[in-house]
């Protein structure tokens, strides 16, 4: 069921590295973001995959994790993605592009979760560095990173509490928690 797969797709920052995502994989996770819908159709989006630990070593160096805590530099070795992929937009098409990389992540991680996966859409991404690191070329725009894995942690969705923070956190046992707004508090007509 649908619903199933959207509540299990969380953020996941932590994974069994060890647990490897082959080429074929994100490339049928590539070819959902393919079929999924695109602003006048205009497919400007272009894919680097990665699972090498090489090059997935020159990612990591070039990702934030996980804002709101604080204390958390990312994932130890051991914890790391198994693989990414990252989402380019060709500004030889369209440079301004407002939705089309956030309905492809979707699309590929409703796609990692129904196969046992899970992943992260970052977008805190040292751009310039990566782009020198992996020699992309100037005319493609980074847009987000997919960190994919086996998710190595928990995360539980709870209530927005009466104080109204939104902020993630982990308690003692390193469960992720995430706190959302009640349906009735999003719908206002």
């Amino acid at each position: 069921m649908l619903k199933d797969l959207i509540r299990q797709n969380r953020s996941y920052r932590r994974f069994y590295q060890d647990v490897a995502i082959d080429t074929g994989t994100l490339r049928a996770w590539v070819d959902l973001a393919r079929l999924s819908p695109s602003a006048m159709n205009l497919q400007p989006l272009r894919f680097i995959l990665s699972n090498t630990p090489e090059k997935n070593a020159v990612i990591f160096d070039h990702l934030a994790w996980a804002r709101y805590i604080s204390d958390w530099p990312g994932p130890a070795e051991g914890e790391r993605p198994a693989a990414y992929i990252i989402i380019l937009g060709d500004n030889r098409i369209k440079e301004s592009i407002d939705c089309d990389h956030g309905i492809a992540a979707q699309s590929m991680l409703l796609g990692a979760v129904e196969q046992g996966f899970g992943g992260c859409i970052i977008a805190s991404i040292q751009r310039e560095k990566l782009r020198a690191a992996l020699d992309i070329p100037d005319y493609y725009a980074i847009r987000l990173a997919l960190a994919l894995g086996k998710p190595k942690e928990s995360v539980m969705i709870d209530p927005l509490g009466a104080d109204g923070d939104i902020k993630y956190w982990r308690d003692d046992n390193a469960v992720h928690h995430v706190p959302k707004r009640a349906l009735d508090d999003l719908i206002i007509g």
